[in-house]
């Protein structure tokens, strides 16, 4: 399965590419979805930045994102770089003393933030010591009340930004009025662009909401959940490599990572997955393998008696098949995951022991028992441990996918 969104160009008065505005797609077709708002930003979010980055989809340059009343007064934003993003609060959001400390403690934290469309309504002006940019719908207000609204607003010394510019003439005109930025059809129509997403089963996030509702979270239940999905894994793990955790921290195993990200922000992750991914399809082969080999791995530590291993192992195979997940290059997958310097290692095929577990998973997983008992010798595991260990991770692969 495919996720889709396009991306319309934002340029300086010398019409040079400054950022683009992500829009949320729900297919081929270049339009916005009858769906609810905060859906489509978290559809954004889960499917493009927990997939490869905001940035693969801008190229590095600025994302203007839209942010609706209940992703803001939520922080789902605070897991972004706030030095790639701009957050636009949308229009119709209801005000409330909510919403505005939620945009204050943004701009705090380094944010910038732009009213959409903004109607020049005074009751936002209270929002305006927090905003930076100003988006305003050249073809919704008259130029005579445009010019009329930054008279008003001159001493706040906010960026313009103009949104619908069709023709050399408004572009002129808009120009002269006072703004700097500028987006519309005289310049670029929205860009589709798709990739792959990740699927994640209704099973698996319906129990992470059912914990994620009780005062004390239970790591270990939670642990257990991510232990048998894959791409649960994997979207944990681009959480965490966020601005707000920082990049330094090498993730060993599933419970370190449940308990480095701490309750209130696993349970802000898991809102966000849940919002977005309830409809996904049932698992299909790929994760039925990455559940072996991570079994697998993870008895085969068991057996040699290393008490740090097994989780390392377990998750070297859990996410040993996330390039066919997403269809990109193994290598610049690792890239953009903060896991431990060794489980890397093992998933670029250096040549390391996780390495050679799960040389041994996938030997076993094709029935090539020559080749298990090659690299069992050296570890001098017997080959009744090899195969116990493959019967037991196949039966564990199935339970947990047919469960």
């Amino acid at each position: 399965m495919y996720s889709y969104l396009a991306r319309q160009p934002i340029l300086n008065a010398k019409q040079e590419l400054i950022a683009y505005e992500l829009l949320f797609r729900d297919g081929q077709s270049n339009y916005f979805p009858n769906i609810d708002p905060d859906q489509a930003t978290s559809n954004i979010l889960t499917n493009n930045h927990l997939t490869m980055g905001v940035e693969q989809v801008t190229g590095n340059a600025t994302a203007y994102i839209n942010f609706h009343a209940d992703t803001l007064i939520r922080h789902f934003p605070s897991f972004l770089d706030p030095q790639k993003i701009v957050i636009e609060i949308l229009e119709d959001v209801p005000i409330s003393d909510e919403l505005l400390e939620a945009c204050k403690q943004l701009k705090e934290k380094g944010y910038t933030l732009a009213l959409d469309d903004h109607d020049f309504d005074p009751k936002w002006d209270v929002f305006l010591p927090y905003v930076d940019i100003i988006k305003v719908d050249v073809l919704e207000i008259s130029v005579i009340d445009i010019s009329r609204y930054i008279n008003r607003i001159k001493h706040y010394n906010k960026t313009l930004l103009a949104e619908r510019v069709e023709t050399s003439r408004q572009f002129e005109q808009l120009k002269l009025l006072g703004f700097t930025l500028f987006q519309g059809y005289f310049f670029a129509k929205p860009e589709m662009m798709k990739q792959k997403k990740i699927s994640t089963t209704k099973h698996n996030i319906l129990e992470l909401i059912n914990q994620s509702s009780h005062a004390s979270l239970d790591f270990d239940a939670i642990n257990d959940i991510f232990s048998i999905d894959p791409g649960l894994t994997y979207k944990l793990l681009r959480f965490i490599n966020s601005p707000m955790y920082g990049r330094s921290q090498e993730i060993t195993s599933l419970k370190h990572a449940l308990i480095y990200i701490g309750e209130v922000e696993l349970k802000k992750f898991i809102a966000l997955l849940a919002l977005s991914d309830l409809a996904q399809n049932k698992p299909t082969e790929i994760m039925r393998l990455s559940l072996f080999r991570a079994k697998f791995c993870e008895q085969i530590a068991q057996y040699l008696h290393d008490s740090e291993n097994p989780p390392k192992a377990f998750l070297t195979g859990m996410l040993s098949l996330i390039d066919g997940i997403l269809d990109y290059d193994i290598a610049e997958v690792i890239n953009i995951l903060p896991i431990d310097a060794e489980i890397k290692s093992a998933l670029l095929g250096e040549n390391i022991y996780l390495t050679s577990y799960l040389d041994l998973a996938k030997h076993a997983e094709q029935g090539r028992w020559l080749h298990c008992e090659n690299i069992s010798k050296q570890f001098n595991i017997p080959k009744e441990v090899c195969s116990q260990a493959h019967q037991d991770a196949m039966a564990w692969a199935d339970t947990m996918l047919n469960d």
